[in-house]
């Protein structure tokens, strides 16, 4: 069966849970853009390549979610898009494809982090591998079509891979640091540290 036949039985809420993921605070385009801005001042070169690497991973799968929303609301009628709470997004956008958040909240800059500190951004990247770890739980637990779920899941399960790459990278960029001076100074700033001794 056809993605979009079932359509029709999804609730509101799921769809906007997959444009959360699309250009939600916590979403693809988010996690792409923050790594792709934060690579240029990565003190670690072959951290500034994680970076890089991830963020076109991403992409991918922002290709991946907006898929989803296309087969999920192709071929549907204006009512139906109504019935299913989707009529304010069907009205600007009919059924194309329109990063926002779930509360309609078009996708901006405001998104995503880069603050030019290794510690700080591998922090933030750690931390937004979970939150998006997080959301996938929940579509996860609203939805039981496989042809659904199953991407879902694969999505999910490159999260956890992402944070535990971003450890990975966040050991690096501490090893080239003094153990004294993690989180006294900026090391992609202040060299020397003027707080370090």
């Amino acid at each position: 069966m056809f993605i979009q036949e079932k359509a029709s039985e999804l609730t509101s809420f799921f769809l906007y849970y997959l444009l959360l993921q699309l250009g939600g605070p916590d979403g693809e385009m988010g996690a792409s853009m923050r790594y792709l801005s934060q690579r240029y001042s990565m003190s670690n070169r072959k951290v500034a390549g994680l970076l890089t690497d991830i963020a076109t991973e991403e992409l991918g799968h922002l290709e991946m979610v907006a898929t989803i929303v296309r087969q999920l609301t192709k071929g549907l009628s204006a009512e139906e898009l109504e019935a299913a709470g989707f009529a304010p997004y069907y009205v600007d956008h009919t059924a194309g494809i329109w990063p926002q958040a779930a509360g309609g909240v078009p996708f901006n800059a405001c998104e995503f982090q880069s603050k030019g500190d290794s510690i700080t951004d591998l922090f933030e990247d750690m931390a937004a591998e979970q939150k998006a770890r997080t959301t996938y739980d929940n579509i996860l637990r609203l939805v039981k079509d496989p042809e659904v779920c199953d991407p879902i899941r694969f999505l999910r399960a490159r999260e956890v891979v992402h944070f535990q790459r971003f450890g990975e990278g966040l050991r690096m960029v501490q090893d080239d640091l003094d153990s004294r001076n993690y989180y006294v100074c900026n090391p992609d700033f202040d060299s020397p540290c003027f707080n370090c001794k």
